[in-house]
């Protein structure tokens, strides 16, 4: 473990909150004109969105920009506040995407875009009620096993969140069958939690293989605005290790992250060894417990006060 290195992480879909991110606006003028930047990037208002009570905040389409959005406001007032500066970066599934923006490797225009873009092409891949994603939860799970154990069925291994969570994702009808397979190969050892993620399509699946060339396309577009030296300092999802390469190698593994399992175990592990101070910055924190499980302790910013309290 390096000493008085500091790593940051950033959740993804499904931290999304009605309110998210309104405290910092209303008390960090750097927090409050990056929202007004998402906004002019995007073309519509993002702050209504983040703030009321439109259910778009839940469509895929519209949850990945706003949640970006709310992570770099934070992250900005956290900077300009305290002098925030972290040494490694990670982001979960989409997080990944705020991790890039937040070490200088992407612009922050160009990534609101580019997972506005993501989430219409993940929401256009299957059609609605096709696709279902549940936790597995239990002690001391193998993402080997679970892949084994499913072989066979339109379901993949899409997240490995811990030793003791791994998220499935496919086709809906499979999911009990799913579940009972991994049932028997656990009985004599474990005892298993399934919960229905409220999600509506199959991400991180072979079923997001459909929308990759189109999704390179964007990401190719933009490829003279990235920075793949500071991206090095960033943990790939798909890897698990930091990124490494050039541009064309960063592109490569965004793309493949769409339909690859999410390792994040690997990118705590690493972050864990690199840092001696871990924090979480997002509307929730799914991270903390996930840090927990490795026994790392992760310090969780979800609002404006609970940011004076840990810098205080």
């Amino acid at each position: 473990m390096s000493r008085n290195k500091i790593a940051v992480v950033f959740p993804g879909q499904g931290s999304q909150r009605s309110g998210m991110g309104k405290d910092f606006y209303e008390n960090i003028a750097v927090s409050r004109k990056t929202y007004e930047e998402a906004s002019q990037a995007l073309g519509w208002n993002v702050t209504d969105l983040c703030f009321g009570d439109d259910e778009k905040i839940n469509l895929t389409e519209y949850a990945q920009p706003c949640i970006l959005a709310t992570e770099i406001a934070m992250y900005r007032g956290l900077q300009f506040l305290y002098g925030f500066a972290p040494d490694y970066f990670g982001g979960h599934s989409l997080g990944e995407y705020t991790a890039l923006v937040a070490a200088d490797a992407m612009p922050f225009a160009e990534a609101l875009k580019t997972v506005h873009a993501r989430g219409q092409l993940m929401q256009k891949a299957t059609p609605p009620g096709i696709g279902s994603m549940a936790a597995v939860i239990g002690k001391g799970l193998d993402a080997d096993m679970v892949r084994n154990t499913l072989k066979g069925l339109p379901i993949d291994v899409a997240n490995i969140n811990s030793a003791d969570q791994i998220v499935i994702s496919g086709h809906a009808d499979s999911m009990e069958i799913a579940q009972e397979r991994l049932m028997q190969a656990t009985a004599k050892e474990n005892s298993l939690r399934f919960v229905q993620l409220n999600v509506s399509a199959p991400f991180h699946s072979r079923f997001m293989d459909t929308i990759k060339d189109s999704f390179m396309t964007i990401l190719n577009s933009i490829s003279a605005k990235l920075n793949s030296d500071n991206a090095a300092r960033v943990t790939s999802n798909f890897t698990g290790c930091f990124y490494s390469g050039g541009v064309s190698n960063m592109i490569e593994k965004l793309v493949a992250q769409l339909s690859n399992s999410v390792n994040w175990h690997e990118n705590m592990e690493i972050l864990a060894e690199k840092s001696h101070q871990i924090y979480e910055i997002g509307p929730n924190r799914p991270l903390r417990n996930f840090f927990r499980s490795i026994e790392v302790e992760c310090h969780s910013i979800t609002t404006f006060s609970a940011a004076k309290r840990v810098f205080a």
